[in-house]
């Protein structure tokens, strides 16, 4: 029980001595500048730093680029079971828009020959 009420005071010091020195703004996220137009939006996280790469598929993505994809993990990134279902999807949805390209090329191939004559 004194433990906590040592940790309570000094709490309350602290309190007192930002609130009195008007630092209290500014280690609490409130603080404003002249030019903001709302309030402040600060969750006191800095922004991440971009040392690696941005992950991009190729100009004409194939199944197995959506495979190669690989995220950086974050501590406040995306769910990975959803990052790794979506790109299932995709890939998927990748093949069969390929497989039905070739359908259609290979129709239309048969039906060149069927109607041109021979010679």
């Amino acid at each position: 029980m004194s433990f906590f009420l040592v940790f309570l005071a000094i709490a309350l010091a602290g309190a007192a001595f930002l609130l009195g020195t008007g630092r209290a703004s500014t280690v609490f996220g409130s603080r404003r500048g002249a030019d903001d137009a709302g309030p402040a939006l600060d969750d006191g996280f800095d922004q991440p730093v971009a040392n690696l790469p941005p992950v991009l598929l190729p100009a004409k993505p194939e199944p197995s680029d959506v495979d190669r994809l690989r995220f950086a993990v974050g501590l406040r990134g995306y769910r990975m079971d959803q990052v790794d279902q979506v790109l299932d999807e995709l890939r998927d949805q990748l093949a069969a828009k390929d497989r039905k390209i070739a359908d259609l090329g290979a129709e239309l191939g048969r039906r060149r020959d069927e109607t041109e004559p021979a010679p």
